[in-house]
């Protein structure tokens, strides 16, 4: 039966150092069966491995009771690379936050989000998060360190796992600005794709905007959804929201983001969180439509998700309707995503890797 949402088991000294590896997770069939070949194994032990690791969640080298009990004591030292479940709590709409302790001891965040059809996974690609967004929880606790491939890959197979269902889609919308850890998150999406068979048009990965970054995005020739957060329609007022804006002014932005659909040939989306008072006027709709008009995009309106350490406002939902309006007659394409999780502070710009109420 696949190991569930346990701790991992704690590391078997072993008596050939040499044997010590990097963690097994994130690598790919070809890699796994280089790796049981280097140990005088023959190569089904690869595909076997692989399997175990991506389809039966095995926590540990000791799970996987088709591997020879001799070999398995020679290897217990090598990690798989899973974190340990530290806190889980579910929203009414069935939205689970995790919070996932990694090997370091730093606590990071994912979170399952369930509908009929679907089921998304909103991954964290970094400890923390360096942008400091005014309106973002992350942002707030400060930035420890990136996260490594297994590190991302670990939060799909946990969330399948425990819901018991394959992922459909993922989100890299949580903590962490991916862009800032692209070469971990291009390997993530990757052995997303390769080895959990989850297809790259239906994973989304979203920025701020990092300088020169949307460009080396493109020249992966990913098929992922690009998401881009403005979350305002001029440079003034997005230096107020997002510091890191000051060193990368709005036209070099949207310039980008000409170019990475110009190599890919994907659509990009920009999020755009709507503040009630502060850019969800009119004339910041007509200056939105300005900007991005033009090329293949799509405008995502988040009404503001409310965290306590700031006193913006949601805007009510004739607010919404009119910003939406004054797009649509310039025709920008538009929809109005309404973040799940909310109860359970799991939505949009809330997480933080802290417990919460049950």
């Amino acid at each position: 039966m696949p190991a569930r949402l346990v701790p991992d088991s704690p590391a078997i000294a072993s008596a050939s150092p040499s044997l010590a590896s990097s963690p097994l997770l994130g690598k790919s069939l070809d890699e796994l069966t280089e790796w049981v070949t280097a140990q005088g194994q023959p190569k089904y032990r690869g595909k076997q491995l692989h399997q175990w690791i991506y389809e039966r969640y095995a926590r540990s080298l000791s799970d996987i009771t088709v591997f020879s009990k001799a070999w398995r004591a020679e290897i217990a030292d090598v990690p798989i690379g899973r974190s340990q479940l530290h806190f889980r709590s579910v929203s009414p709409d069935g939205t689970v936050k995790y919070l996932l302790k990694l090997t370091d001891g730093h606590i990071i965040e994912a979170v399952g989000i369930p509908t009929a059809k679907r089921l998304t996974v909103c991954v964290s690609s970094q400890v923390g998060c360096p942008m400091a967004c005014d309106f973002c929880a992350t942002g707030k606790g400060g930035f420890l360190r990136n996260l490594e491939t297994h590190e991302i890959v670990d939060q799909v197979l946990t969330v399948q796992d425990d819901f018991g269902r394959r992922v459909s889609n993922i989100v890299f919308m949580g903590m962490g600005e991916p862009l800032l850890n692209s070469k971990n998150v291009v390997k993530a999406v990757r052995s997303l794709n390769q080895d959990i068979g989850i297809g790259q048009r239906s994973i989304t990965v979203s920025t701020v905007g990092i300088p020169g970054q949307i460009r080396r995005l493109a020249e992966e020739h990913l098929q992922v959804t690009l998401a881009v957060s403005l979350h305002a329609s001029n440079q003034a007022l997005r230096e107020t929201l997002i510091p890191s804006a000051r060193k990368y002014p709005f036209t070099d932005l949207i310039e980008e983001c000409y170019e990475y659909v110009n190599i890919t040939g994907r659509r990009v989306t920009f999020e755009y969180i709507l503040l009630a008072g502060l850019n969800d006027l009119p004339h910041h709709a007509t200056e939105l439509a300005e900007m991005v008009g033009g090329f293949q995009s799509h405008v995502n309106l988040i009404p503001y998700n409310p965290i306590s350490e700031v006193d913006y406002q949601r805007p009510s939902d004739a607010q919404i309707q009119a910003f939406v309006h004054e797009l649509e007659k310039r025709h920008v394409a538009v929809s109005v995503r309404y973040s799940r999780g909310l109860e359970k502070d799991a939505a949009c710009g809330q997480l933080r890797a802290q417990k919460l109420a049950s």
